[in-house]
C-alpha cells in the first residue's frame, strides 16, 4: 500500500537545539537576541538552520571535482546568491568563504538592523516597531517584516513610507488633535 500522509504542506524553517539547557549556548543566544533586538530564540534558529543548509550545500559541492558541471553551475549559483544578499563581497567568491559564514552576518543583512545603522530608529527595539507598523520602505514597496533580509542593490532604497508621517505623510493621530484643539475645531473634527 501507500506510504504514510503527511499533512504539513510546508518545510521547517528552524530547528531546537538537541540540549535544551546548556549554559554557554543560552548565553551566546541571549547575546544576540539583545544585540539584533529580536523577538525570540526562534528567530536565532531560524537564522542558524538557514545557515546550515547553506553550509551543507558548499559543503557538498567542495566533495565533487572541480570541472564537474554540477560544482560549476551550483557552486556559481550559491555563489551569486551570498553575493547580491551581501554576505559575500565580490573578491569572497570562492566555496571556501560560504563555510565561514556566521549568524552574525547575516543579522547585519535583517531589515531591522539596517533601519538602525541608517539612523532612521532610535534604537534596535524602535526600528522593529516602525516596521511593523509600516512606516519603514524599501524601493517603492512598504516592507512591515523585521527578517527581511536586505539585497546589497536594495540597501540604498531604504527609507520612510509615502504615507508615514515621518515620510511626509498625513500627520498621526495625536498631532492631528492637537492641530485640531490649536485651530479651533477643524472640518474633520466632530464636537463632544
Amino acid at each position: 500500500m501507500g506510504g504514510k500522509k503527511s499533512y504539513q504542506n510546508t518545510g521547517k524553517t528552524f530547528r531546537k537545539p538537541k540540549r535544551p539547557f546548556e549554559k554557554e549556548r543560552l548565553d551566546s543566544e541571549m547575546k544576540i537576541i539583545g544585540e539584533y533586538g529580536l523577538k525570540n530564540k526562534r528567530e536565532v534558529w531560524r537564522v542558524q538552520y538557514a545557515l546550515a543548509k547553506i553550509r551543507t550545500a558548499a559543503r557538498v559541492l567542495l566533495t565533487l571535482d572541480e570541472k564537474e558541471e554540477a560544482r560549476i553551475f551550483q557552486g556559481e549559483a550559491l555563489l551569486r546568491r551570498m553575493v547580491r544578499l551581501g554576505l559575500l563581497t565580490e573578491s569572497e567568491k570562492k566555496l571556501d568563504y560560504v563555510l565561514g559564514l556566521t549568524t552574525a552576518k547575516i543579522m547585519e543583512r535583517r531589515l531591522q538592523t539596517k533601519v538602525f545603522k541608517l539612523g532612521l530608529a532610535k534604537s534596535i527595539h524602535h526600528a522593529r516597531t516602525l516596521i511593523r507598523q509600516r512606516h519603514i520602505r524599501v524601493g517603492k514597496q512598504i516592507c512591515n517584516i523585521p527578517s527581511f533580509l536586505v539585497r546589497l542593490d536594495s540597501e540604498k532604497h531604504i527609507d520612510f513610507a509615502l504615507t508615514s508621517p515621518f515620510g511626509g505623510g498625513r500627520p498621526g493621530r495625536v498631532r492631528r488633535r492637537a492641530a485640531g484643539k490649536s485651530g479651533g475645531g477643524g472640518g474633520d473634527e466632530e464636537e463632544d
